[in-house]
């Protein structure tokens, strides 16, 4: 097991309906130092590869994407799930479903800050069944801009979303990927590993 793979089965938790919880590390409390660490990895697998800019979406990927940004020097915009007055003029929108709270959004950004000629990394914390990301390279689509990368913290590789993506000519990074989990067993199992590990059920 990878430094991520390990602290999911030492901290994480998972519950019916696909649910791993890591909101004790990850996505609502935030590791920062280990946060750092899980970005430098992405961004290793990239080496050689120009960005000029990080694109998430709101609101989870966002720690990840700020420190992406930090270590490459560039910009970092995170895409809106609702109306905001202090967005005008042009956007660039799509819409995704959210697996985790069952709802269908538009999400969208400015235009006039995502230009032509970007170079853009994708970040975000999980990737299930690809619908974020999805919506995100549709965007960047738009812009006329390029997808350089995705990088993804936890993949659930049994929902096909990065299979898709990776389908459709995007390289997606993901430093922890599952191949299969069970609530009812505790079990958990990543690929490039045929052992099974048993994770906690504990509500965080």
């Amino acid at each position: 097991m990878n430094f991520l793979e390990e602290r999911i089965v030492k901290e994480g938790s998972l519950k019916a309906g696909n649910i791993l919880k890591v909101d004790c590390f990850l996505n609502h409390l935030v590791d920062a130092d280990f946060s750092i660490r899980i970005v430098q990895e992405i961004l290793s697998r990239y080496s050689g590869v120009s960005f000029t800019k990080v694109l998430t979406i709101e609101a989870s990927g966002i720690a990840l994407a700020c420190l992406a940004a930090m270590q490459l020097h560039v910009p970092m915009l995170f895409a809106k799930k609702s109306a905001s007055l202090n967005v005008d003029g042009d956007v660039c929108s799509s819409r995704c479903y959210s697996y985790t709270h069952k709802t269908e959004n538009a999400v969208f950004v400015s235009a006039k800050y995502i230009q032509p000629h970007d170079k853009v990394l994708v970040i975000d914390d999980f990737l299930a069944n690809g619908e974020a990301l999805r919506a995100l390279t549709d965007i960047v689509r738009q812009a006329g801009a390029q997808v350089a990368g995705c990088g993804i913290a936890i993949e659930k590789g049994f929902q096909g979303g990065g299979d898709m993506l990776r389908s459709r000519g995007y390289r997606v990074e993901s430093v922890a990927i599952i191949d299969e989990m069970d609530a009812d067993r505790h079990m958990i199992r990543f690929r490039g590993d045929n052992n099974t590990y048993s994770i906690g059920n504990r509500q965080k």
